[in-house]
């Protein structure tokens, strides 16, 4: 992934990201929406950060999007995800609390490989998008993904959206 110009913290799109992900019950929504239906929260992210610069796609956009991170996701990024899910309910006689530095460290990685995933996403970012209203361009964008994935879960998907639209362009 060499060629994510924008892996670093000072990235627009992980600004962005860090602060809709932190504001209240985003965070579980996004993981609800991650184990429930499949959803790549760093491609969800991405939407909505298209949609606050005004700029909506289509479901052939978020196709071409997620098979553009789908192998670095599947072979990075769940891996690592796993082993630090199984880190926290321990392994075989090692418990969660003797291998909690380990877990912490998996995390670290995790967060890396997140970031790089959003460099590449963010590298398509000038190409994409149609003009359209703040409001209706974040619709639009979770239902191309909606359609592309098969569903959303409603609730999750209405959380994420209404803190979205709370904020301020």
């Amino acid at each position: 992934m060499s060629d994510a110009k924008s892996s670093t913290s000072d990235s627009a799109f992980w600004r962005f990201s860090l602060r809709l992900y932190a504001l209240p019950e985003v965070a579980p929504a996004c993981l609800t929406l991650q184990d429930e239906a499949k959803v790549d929260v760093n491609l969800l992210l991405f939407l909505l950060f298209l949609a606050d610069s005004g700029r909506a796609v289509t479901r052939d956009d978020v196709a071409r999007l997620d098979a553009s991170i789908a192998p670095w996701r599947s072979e990075v990024v769940e891996p690592l995800r796993a082993v630090r899910r199984q880190l926290k309910i321990g392994v075989g006689d090692i418990s969660p609390a003797a291998s909690e530095s380990l877990r912490n460290m998996v995390k670290k990685v995790e967060l890396e490989a997140e970031r790089l995933e959003q460099g590449r996403l963010e590298n398509q970012a000038e190409k994409l998008g149609k003009p359209a209203a703040r409001a209706d361009a974040a619709r639009t964008n979770l239902a191309a993904y909606a359609e592309h994935l098969g569903g959303l879960p409603a609730g999750p998907r209405g959380v994420v959206l209404a803190a979205f639209s709370a904020q301020k362009p």
